[in-house]
């Protein structure tokens, strides 16, 4: 079976970065065949681009490709370093130490509801930095892997996908209960 629109698929792969000289790359994630990344093609899991390079592959293919960052993650924004009053981290007055450090990745929420990722960039008496940007905003990406499996996706993924029964409706009701089968 080949990877087109919504099969499910699992691949092993290395994720590296360029490093930080000519030609040197950084790896900066691996998915094994015991632990693959799984996803269902065309769901809108995983960057167009990278589903773009896997369409028409099928179990035991190989892969290598490049991602430019700006099919990527985007540019990197200075902008998206952002400047925050401590108390914005605080409860009772307090911050959690276990949660908020240098280099820690914290669930953010702005104004309008919107939920965000954002990295603890440094940490003073008055002010905390945080970083918006992606990890890897900036970065040209570089998979090198290969296919575990691909396969019809199981009524679970499905169901996931939509949140729903699992056939595809977008109601949230249990398999026995759908009269859209």
């Amino acid at each position: 079976m080949k990877i087109s629109a919504n099969k499910a698929v699992s691949a092993e792969y290395e994720l590296f970065v360029d490093g930080e000289k000519e030609g040197e790359l950084e790896l900066m994630e691996r998915a094994t065949r015991e632990t693959p990344l799984s996803f269902v093609y065309g769901a809108g899991m995983m960057l167009p681009k990278f589903e773009e390079n896997l369409f028409g592959l099928q179990a035991g293919d190989a892969f290598d490709f490049t991602i430019n960052s700006e099919d990527a993650y985007g540019t990197y924004d200075d902008d998206a370093v952002i400047k925050l009053e401590r108390s914005v981290f605080e409860v009772d007055g307090t911050i959690d130490e276990q949660v908020i450090f240098e280099g820690n990745v914290v669930p953010m929420m702005d104004n309008a509801g919107n939920r965000m990722n954002a990295q603890i960039v440094t940490i003073t008496g008055s002010h905390i930095t945080i970083d918006l940007n992606h990890p890897l905003a900036g970065e040209t990406l570089h998979f090198k892997g290969s296919v575990v499996e691909v396969r019809e996706p199981s009524e679970e993924e499905l169901a996931a996908l939509s949140g729903g029964c699992g056939c595809g409706c977008g109601h949230n009701h249990g398999d026995d209960d759908c009269e859209c089968h």
